[in-house]
């Protein structure tokens, strides 16, 4: 796929996305008497991928699980983890405060170590300290995670690229999709960086709170997802 026709869909495009056939190094499990409900931020941004692919990991894990995109507070409090996708950053955050999601999820996140994927976007608004565009436009970050930002770090959407990753916790290089890409400056506290792109900290977790800097939803590979689903089985 190329890299203009990724953007359309990190930008909420409405096109239809197939996800992959799980790869042959990743077998199926016997499906387990457990039901999940993964919920995908559906205020802006690149949601229906992420469903496909929650989709895709619920039968890789042999999970009975439900996803879908969520925008109200009796969703959000119903559901056992939820994914914060790409998009702008400062948009999804005015829109969770206007349907009056910001404080709720806060308070999950901290009182019952919620399970949270942030990416892209969503990453940027997990973190507690954001650089000198987040303060001019006045997003207001949740602060789920000790970690500090660069909003743009990789550049506009020109400068768009596709890496394989080295990210803790997977066996084998994980591809990511960089569209306007933030990175993750510094760590502290109970937050962990689990992987880098030359000196940029592209993947962190801190508790039940996975952040990636990148599009995992638009690369066919399911594998952050089933570890995303996996995290949420746990928890739940």
């Amino acid at each position: 796929m190329r890299l203009e026709e990724l953007f359309a869909c990190a930008t909420g495009a409405d096109r239809e996305q197939n996800v992959a056939a799980p790869r042959d190094t990743l077998k199926t499990r016997r499906r387990v008497d457990i039901f999940v409900r993964i919920g995908v931020l559906g205020l802006q941004g690149a949601f229906s991928e992420h469903v496909d692919a929650v989709r895709a990991a619920f039968a890789r894990a042999g999970i009975d699980g439900r996803v879908a995109t969520v925008r109200r507070r009796e969703e959000l409090e119903a559901l056992d983890g939820l994914i914060m996708p790409g998009g702008e950053s400062t948009t999804i955050s005015k829109l969770l405060r206007t349907f009056d999601l910001h404080d709720l999820l806060v308070r999950r996140a901290t009182q019952e170590d919620f399970p949270i994927l942030g990416t892209c976007a969503g990453m940027i608004l997990l973190s507690t300290e954001g650089d000198g565009q987040v303060e001019r436009t006045d997003t207001r970050l949740l602060g789920l995670m000790d970690m500090s930002v660069n909003r743009n770090a990789f550049g506009r959407q020109r400068e768009s690229f596709e890496a394989s990753l080295d990210i803790k916790g997977f066996d084998a290089p994980v591809p990511g999709v960089f569209i306007r890409a933030p990175a993750i400056t510094r760590t502290w506290g109970a937050c962990e960086a689990l992987g880098t792109l030359g000196e940029h900290i592209v993947a962190a977790q801190q508790g039940n709170r996975l952040a990636i800097a990148f599009h995992p939803e638009l690369t066919g590979d399911t594998r952050v997802h089933e570890r995303f689903v996996d995290m949420v089985r746990r928890w739940r």
